[in-house]
């Protein structure tokens, strides 16, 4: 038993025949032989003819095959494949940009340019054989090449499934678009938790916390801060006018230890805290400027 052709990366990318369509070409292959050879390239990998590969096959015909000589043999491959095939411009636009993706080419807008990772070094190939000029032959628009891919970028899994044509271009863009959206929003809350609690959002980019756990901790230590600031606030309030009242009368002369309630004497060492305490009020009266 011979072993099975192996087809280009490329080529790989066009969904099969489905099981009708192969029927017909079965049947016309039949009645008219094979009208078109099996295109390989140098390695002997198929660039065009699964479809028709699979027909002969099933008739126990030898297929003729030919060898592509010519440059680009993936874009090649897509270029006849897509041409040839009666996809939608959403399932023609999403196969390019997944080839695009998978043949490393990576679009040059300032220069209209394309750089291939083959030659090391951003070219302009000849003409007929970039991605762009695929995109052009075929008559699909530069706005649905770019809702595949925002597709491809934030929704992946559906990638497949707008080739195949189980999901619409428009609806998988939909999709991405919100996933899109909750991606830059999630950005954003993660730069302002950046900018307001650094160790918050470290604990984030490490994994240990969920960006919403991590604002949910924000939230609970703003509000443990109020209510310090609150509690604080009121105490100091209580202390410091009664203090301040009897400054200049007799009351510091008429303390009498044993009327003092359970626990709060006043001692020399309490007077001292004191006094340290009114400095450091002070202290902060002046650094935030307060009356």
């Amino acid at each position: 038993m011979e072993a099975a052709i192996e087809s280009h990366p490329t080529n790989s990318l066009i969904p099969p025949l489905d099981e009708d369509d192969l029927a017909v070409l079965t049947h016309d292959i039949r009645e008219n032989g094979l009208l078109q050879p099996i295109v390989l390239d140098r390695s002997g990998r198929i660039l065009d003819g699964r479809g028709r590969l699979a027909a002969c096959e099933r008739l126990g015909i030898e297929p003729d095959f030919i060898t592509y000589d010519g440059a680009g043999s993936d874009i090649y491959s897509l270029s006849v494949n897509l041409r040839r095939r009666s996809f939608t411009k959403g399932q023609s636009a999403m196969i390019t940009v997944k080839a695009r993706a998978t043949m490393g080419y990576e679009a040059c807008p300032e220069k209209g340019q394309e750089a291939c990772p083959d030659q090391g070094h951003q070219a302009r190939p000849e003409k007929g054989h970039t991605v762009r000029d695929i995109e052009e032959q075929l008559g699909v628009a530069r706005a649905v090449i770019g809702r595949a891919n925002v597709v491809w970028q934030h929704a992946p899994e559906l990638v497949d499934s707008v080739i195949s044509g189980a999901v619409g271009l428009d609806r998988a863009y939909e999709t991405a678009r919100q996933k899109k959206a909750q991606t830059d929003s999630a950005e954003a809350r993660l730069a302002k938790l950046r900018n307001e609690d650094p160790s918050l959002a470290a604990r984030v980019v490490e994994g240990e916390l969920t960006l919403q756990g991590a604002w949910a901790e924000r939230r609970a230590r703003q509000e443990e801060e109020t209510r310090q600031r609150r509690v604080a606030t009121q105490l100091l309030c209580e202390i410091l006018p009664s203090l301040a009242q009897v400054r200049g009368s007799k009351t510091f002369t008429l303390y009498d230890p044993q009327f003092a309630p359970p626990g709060r004497t006043v001692t020399r060492e309490v007077i001292a805290h004191a006094a340290t305490a009114l400095e450091e009020i002070a202290s902060v009266w002046e650094e935030h400027d307060l009356p």
